[in-house]
């Protein structure tokens, strides 16, 4: 621990060598009341978190240094509008694109409420136009089908609003929506193939309208249909833009009506919420989008006004940093017992990753300890039948996460309750394991011979005393979506201000894309790669080069 280590730093950081030693199994022994005194409801959520390697003594000191560290300040900071991301000198609002009020919120003394209902009242007839088939293209024919054209959080929060709340009315599916992100040729082909060009609409989002992928991508859906549609054809009408950068969108033959902002105040990963959350509401339709937001508000104001003993994203990013910080976790498996959720973990992973992978604190000092675990995971029962056998009978325990509803959207029989039933069996039986004892009365009962008898039970052993998170939400529609990514969001905000780090920049994100230039033009002839370069990159280069060229 550093030198300048704070008293409630020191305190977890004693008593996490007390509970590293203790088992699951034996917490649940001594006290019968653990579940009850570590699980936290709020609005027909529950929360449990008496499989993780706390107790209700390592809370009391997990929020005694949440306090000790001004977590309060920082809330408070955030929903205020102060520039709450140090290194760029921004405020960021995302909280304020789904405010249910007009309360005036300030950045740089100007009042942004007002901008924001006037883009949402914009999207809003947009989205009305395109399913209501009043929007048409060049020939004058409805648009059927529209495809977003981003990445990152460009593409990552739509789509996964979309494949969880757009479920297919056999009744009534005005539009399709698609979605294109990366440059690979495939992905744009794909998603044209068999489309009607006359009844496409594109959406590019891009905050600067220079990233890579995403003019690529719209470079070749502009191309699309000028192959396509008549040569007198305006394909300008075709195309939408989400940007800060209207002037490059003009350039690329964008319409200005057709040009939505973007606003420094909101990040990237944040920005579902705003235009970029176009294809939601065309996809869904606006009264869906708006309880979205309304979700997401509910949710803001838990976390704004709830005491951190109660607060669902206090007390999630207070395990979270201790699993990070104090038991030195690497890793953390997200699983939503939820197929509408599928997209979930990829979303997650930009969410937390690139906000809290960072090793430096706001003030540019090393960090002193780890930052954020590693994420992935899958949808259960899938995940039940691939990488659980390592979550069980693996070398090192990385705690896992279930999401869970509580009721099904679309009920088919009984298979919410199998569904609900094999969640908790897997967080059951991560924590009780499958000893020795009983694996050798139940062969020998089997009729195993005696001979292969110590083998047999080896290899059936599972230790037990693995820790993990139990999130019971009680349904997948829109406002409880809202609320769920919105819990998220405010989680990644508690750990970073225990880490002492800014989650609102990605630095590391810019190397790439840097390096990625001159590698471009060497690959396309326009200049050769600097003497300078590192003798793996020239050869790859040309050795692609080489193969491209057969």
């Amino acid at each position: 621990m550093a030198n300048d280590a704070t008293p409630s730093e020191r305190a977890l950081a004693e008593h996490a060598r007390v509970i590293a030693s203790r088992s699951l199994p034996g917490m649940f022994d001594a006290d019968p009341d653990r579940f009850a005194r570590l699980s936290f409801r709020w609005d027909d959520w529950l929360v449990d978190l008496s499989k993780e390697r706390i107790t209700p003594d390592t809370l009391q000191l997990l929020v005694q240094h949440a306090r000790e560290i001004g977590l309060e300040g920082w809330i408070a900071a955030l929903f205020a509008g102060e520039k709450v991301n140090l290194s760029e000198r921004r405020a960021a609002l995302h909280t304020a694109l789904r405010q249910q009020d007009d309360t005036p919120v300030r950045v740089d003394g100007r009042d942004v409420v007002p901008d924001i209902r006037q883009v949402q009242a914009r999207m809003q007839a947009l989205a009305t136009s395109v399913r209501n088939g009043t929007r048409r293209g060049a020939t004058g024919e409805p648009i059927q089908y529209v495809v977003n054209i981003g990445i990152g959080g460009s593409d990552l929060g739509p789509l996964l609003v979309c494949d969880a709340l757009g479920f297919p009315d056999p009744a009534f599916t005005p539009v399709q929506v698609g979605f294109v992100s990366n440059v690979d040729p495939e992905h744009v082909s794909r998603a044209l193939a068999g489309r009607n060009p006359a009844r496409t609409l594109f959406i590019v989002t891009s905050k600067t309208f220079t990233t890579q992928e995403t003019l690529a991508n719209a470079e070749a859906a502009r191309a699309w249909l000028r192959a396509h549609l008549p040569a007198s054809a305006d394909v300008g009408v075709h195309f939408l833009g989400v940007t800060s950068n209207g002037a490059g969108a003009a350039a690329f033959g964008i319409r200005q009506e057709d040009v939505y902002p973007m606003w420094d105040w909101v990040g990237g990963r944040y920005s579902l919420w705003s235009a970029v959350g176009l294809a939601i509401a065309i996809r869904l339709g606006w009264p869906a989008f708006a309880e979205l937001l309304a979700g997401a508000a509910r949710m803001d104001q838990h976390f704004r006004t709830a005491p951190f003993e109660a607060n669902l994203p206090v007390v999630l990013g207070l395990v979270g940093f201790w699993n990070a910080r104090c038991l030195a976790r690497t890793e953390r498996v997200v699983v939503p017992y939820a197929q509408a959720l599928a997209r979930l973990p990829a979303y997650l992973q930009q969410l937390v990753l690139e906000s809290n992978g960072k090793s430096v604190t706001r003030d540019g000092r090393p960090v002193t300890g780890p930052t954020s675990t590693a994420l992935w995971g899958e949808p259960g029962t899938n995940g039940q039948h691939a990488f659980f056998q390592w979550l069980h009978q693996g070398t090192r325990e990385a705690p896992l996460e279930f999401i869970v509803p509580a009721r099904a959207c679309h009920p088919v029989a009984d298979q919410q309750r199998l569904l609900v039933a094999n969640a908790i069996a897997q967080a059951q039986a991560l924590l009780v394991g499958r000893h020795a004892q009983k694996i050798r009365s139940e062969l020998i009962a089997a009729g195993m011979p005696g001979d292969h008898l110590a083998e047999e039970i080896a290899a059936r052993v599972c230790p037990g005393n693995r820790t993990s998170t139990m999130i019971v939400m009680p349904v997948i529609d829109a406002g409880r979506l809202g609320e769920l990514i919105a819990l998220y969001e405010h989680r990644v905000f508690v750990e970073a201000m225990l880490f002492g780090i800014n989650p609102f920049d990605q630095f590391g994100v810019e190397l790439g894309k840097t390096l990625a230039k001159p590698i471009i033009g060497a690959m396309r002839g326009d200049a050769p790669l600097a003497a300078s370069i590192d003798g793996s990159t020239r050869g790859l280069v040309q050795h692609v080069l080489a193969i491209s060229a057969k």
